[in-house]
């Protein structure tokens, strides 16, 4: 499975780099706090791949990583190659990146 750090990821956004970013938590995680992704929880990820891109990196995150894993399993056995797992969620990137956004 392949990984980008909450770094490289900030890179990406600083540069304006064409991707998408899944964030793949609950509503109330998401409403809590977020760094723009659009939101599609776990549960319903097989459902919404029609709205998933696949001709740019997708990043999927989650809290700490896991359930961005886990999706990212689901989807690659559905044929999806261009994913990558946000290393240590949200949870990393107020760690690393924005110590002011809120975390659970």
């Amino acid at each position: 499975m392949n990984e980008i750090t909450v770094q490289e990821l900030k890179e990406k956004i600083d540069r304006g780099e064409d991707f998408q970013l899944i964030d793949v938590r609950e509503d109330f995680e998401y409403q809590t706090s977020n760094i723009g992704g659009q939101h599609i929880p776990l549960g319903g990820i097989l459902i919404e791949t029609d709205k998933l891109y696949t001709d740019k990196p997708v990043v999927v995150m989650c809290r700490s990583g896991k359930r961005s894993a886990a999706a990212i399993m689901q989807l690659e056995q559905q044929g999806f190659t261009n994913l990558y797992n946000l290393k240590g969620g949200i949870l990393a990137w107020q760690a690393e990146i924005d110590p002011s956004i809120q975390v659970y």
